[in-house]
């Protein structure tokens, strides 16, 4: 099905089931450990073995020699495989460094060896026996080190410039030119990157945790070497990805190695100083902003420069992204730079770009609102646009940032904050109230799916959609019965297999949208099929309640597959909509803090988030998706960084002991509001993507309700203690 123009007689609209929150469907299995797991598939495949890697312990250089035979004569052992004996391998377009490393090592604790034992605990034995002799080579480790070497990358989005940028900002008679900088952040996600691989002759079965199951397929043939048809992937349930898991990574790669070369199926799971250090991570960026304004507040130039690194032919975080699009001025300019550094590879974390960006420019925003002696919510709304600035001929398929600024201002008692800061006590705690734009695009993908009707009247959906933790069972589910008319205990949602249709899969903030239209077409399809079988037409027949009517007539849906299944299959197509319209998300978040005047202790009080984000498919799911964001906010706003070790080249706080996150303790009661409202451009669903909508703006919201709180300004994220401690105003 392709999709240009809005839906108009769209079953969808009837909001019997879609809209509705429902519970997950997913959630007893998950509850009662019934749902497996990538690792604790103990059914799938009898008498596994068990792979652990070797890691370098090197972050740049050679290996000189690597010595096996103490490993080979260790109990258990049943194969080793290195670069030596694994073959020609490829690379996939989406892996920066090889999966497995020799005789050049790319990055510390690239895999260099994989040993495969018949217990888990053999094989990590056995591995500490590999002997590796290593030549090390200089690295570049620092970013701010290496800034000026920094070069416009070869991935990623040019640099932009409208109008006569540095002209008008010379000329501003208000202007604000600040540097900010974030660090590198890792995942941290629950289930750690696993997968079970078995051979069958050529034809290889990986039961795995991945985001993108046709992706992963590409890439794991041919890293392989294999046809795509010989790959099978299964990843029904995922704990948890946040982005690490959109690519194929070395626990896939090293499981089909080491089973076709112990002639046994292998299970691997990486540790978690592999998952900080050998998987990828959110690069630490350096951002410059500047902006200018006439003394009433419109802006009249504003440029965003940002600089970030990654190994030799790495991507950049995008931190200009939303700076594109967010707020109006003549005169733009965006840049991007891409510093090459012997880290660990950096790649795509929940809201990759925007949620490193909007951490810097919303506290320039703000920084322009207190030069300006103008309230940063007015500031914010004067400079909004409905159209894209750098194209103006493009409007937004919607765009209500406004209306969030105005609801969530109402609702948090935005009326009642002291502009001034350092004003505000209870106690021994100074109070302050922060706000920010939320941004992020929502882009849409071609995505299929396959609906079946068996005789009992049940409603099968198959499509290779992941659910990372989202809902996407649920809401999938709620289509489908929408669609046909049945309640949502009479449908079955399978995801997760590569045998299944090609979908979006989840990342991007995509997946909701994509898969659910996905669905959504292949049920029209169904329809047809079924409104001829029962002899009904098809173009006014309604589906309601297990029955489909048309005109004077009603036949129980069941009837249609009484003598032999119903199967339908399609994907949706979106045609040039990319370009005609811009499709994004907005939003605004609001936090109260309270900082002890003492000793600096940062407590987060009260957060609020007001969402744009289209048709919300199920409100209960996706109040979930924004509240886990927020806090993924306040931990990159106060505590969340990978500390590099300069010196050796590695990422030293690499477990969750020393990689400090957000937990319960840390967060106050959320509340989110979600507008009423449906793109009818975006999609047949008229929805948009909100899980990453969530976490943009909030780390930004944070500081700013420190700097009211203390009239400390911190432009370097975390914003921990240390960094307020000899700067707050007096107890007295």
């Amino acid at each position: 099905m392709r999709f240009d123009t809005p839906a108009t007689a769209n079953p969808i609209d009837q909001l019997k089931i879609i809209g509705q929150p429902v519970d997950r469907i997913d959630g007893p299995p998950k509850t009662t450990g019934t749902a497996p797991y990538a690792y604790e598939r103990h059914d799938a495949v009898p008498n596994p073995a068990y792979g652990f890697v070797v890691g370098s312990a090197i972050p740049k250089g050679r290996i000189a020699s690597i010595n096996l035979d103490d490993a080979k004569a260790a109990p258990g052992v049943l194969a080793i495989v290195t670069a030596l004996n694994a073959g020609k391998l490829g690379k996939g377009p989406r892996n920066t460094a090889m999966l497995l490393g020799g005789p050049d090592i790319e990055h510390y604790h690239q895999a260099v060896a994989v040993v495969v034992a018949e217990t888990f605990e053999q094989a990590r034995a056995a591995a500490h026996l590999v002997q590796v002799r290593y030549v090390k080579a200089d690295g570049q480790y620092d970013l701010a080190g290496a800034k000026n070497s920094a070069a416009k990358p070869d991935h990623g989005k040019p640099d932009t410039a409208v109008g006569d940028f540095a002209g008008a900002f010379a000329a501003a008679p208000v202007q604000h030119d600040e540097t900010y900088t974030t660090p590198d952040h890792s995942h941290a996600m629950m289930e750690p990157h696993a997968s079970m691989a078995a051979w069958d002759g050529n034809k290889l079965t990986l039961w795995t945790s991945n985001q993108m199951i046709d992706w992963g397929v590409g890439d794991l043939a041919l890293t392989l070497g294999i046809p795509k048809e010989n790959v099978r992937l299964i990843s029904p349930y995922i704990g948890g990805g946040f982005g690490s898991k959109l690519f194929l990574r070395t626990d896939a790669v090293l499981a089909a190695l080491g089973a076709r070369a112990s002639g046994r199926p292998v299970k691997l799971a990486l540790t978690r100083p592999f998952i900080a250090n050998n998987t990828t991570h959110r690069p630490a960026t350096i951002q410059r902003i500047r902006i200018g304004a006439t003394p009433d507040g419109r802006i009249t130039a504003i440029g965003h420069e940002t600089w970030s690194g990654d190994l030799p032919g790495g991507r950049p975080e995008d931190a200009i992204q939303q700076t594109r699009l967010l707020y109006a001025g003549a005169n733009r300019m965006t840049a991007t730079r891409l510093a090459v550094l012997d880290l660990p590879e950096g790649n795509a974390m929940r809201a990759p770009g925007e949620a490193s960006g909007l951490m810097a420019l919303e506290i320039a925003m703000d920084e322009m609102a207190e030069k300006l002696r103008i309230d940063p919510i007015a500031f914010r709304v004067m400079n909004d646009t409905q159209v894209d600035p750098e194209e103006p001929q493009r409007p937004f398929s919607q765009r209500h940032l406004t209306e969030c600024f105005r609801i969530g201002a109402e609702r948090f008692g935005w009326d009642n904050r002291l502009r001034q800061p350092g004003r505000v006590r209870d106690g021994n705690w100074l109070v302050g109230t922060g706000v920010a734009a939320a941004f992020r695009n929502s882009p849409v993908i071609t995505s299929g799916a396959r609906v079946r009707l068996d005789g009992r009247g049940t409603v099968t959906v198959e499509t290779d959609m992941t659910d990372i933790g989202t809902g996407s069972y649920t809401i999938i589910a709620q289509t489908a019965a929408e669609m046909m008319g049945v309640p949502l205990d009479k449908v079955v949602v399978r995801l997760g297999d590569s045998s299944f249709p090609a979908s979006a899969g989840s990342g991007g903030q995509w997946g909701a949208n994509s898969s659910t239209a996905g669905v959504y077409a292949a049920c029209v399809k169904l329809r047809e099929a079924v409104a001829r079988k029962l002899g009904l037409n098809a173009a006014d027949a309604v589906f309601a309640d297990g029955q489909v009517r048309s005109g004077d007539r009603s036949v129980p849906l069941v009837q249609a597959a009484s003598d032999a299944e119903l199967v339908a299959e399609d994907a949706i197509e979106f045609g040039n909509l990319a370009t005609t319209h811009q499709i994004s998300t907005f939003g605004a978040h609001f936090v109260e803090v309270g900082v002890d005047a003492a000793t600096a202790e940062i407590r987060v009080r009260r957060m609020l988030a007001v969402c744009s984000g289209g048709r919300i498919l199920n409100p209960k799911s996706a109040r979930s998706q924004v509240i886990g964001a927020m806090t993924m906010g306040v931990g990159a706003a106060l505590m969340e960084e990978l500390a590099v070790d300069k010196r050796r080249g590695f990422f030293v706080n690499h477990d969750l002991a020393g990689y400090e996150v957000a937990v319960h303790a840390d967060i106050p009661h959320q509340d989110v509001i979600f507008l009423d409202e449906a793109d009818p451009m975006s999609s047949p669903m008229k929805a948009k993507g909100i899980g990453e909508l969530g976490i943009c703006g909030v780390a930004a919201a944070v500081a700013n309700a420190i700097y009211n709180a203390t009239g400390v300004r911190v432009r370097n994220y975390p914003v921990t203690l240390d960094k307020l401690l000899d700067r707050l105003p007096g107890v007295g």
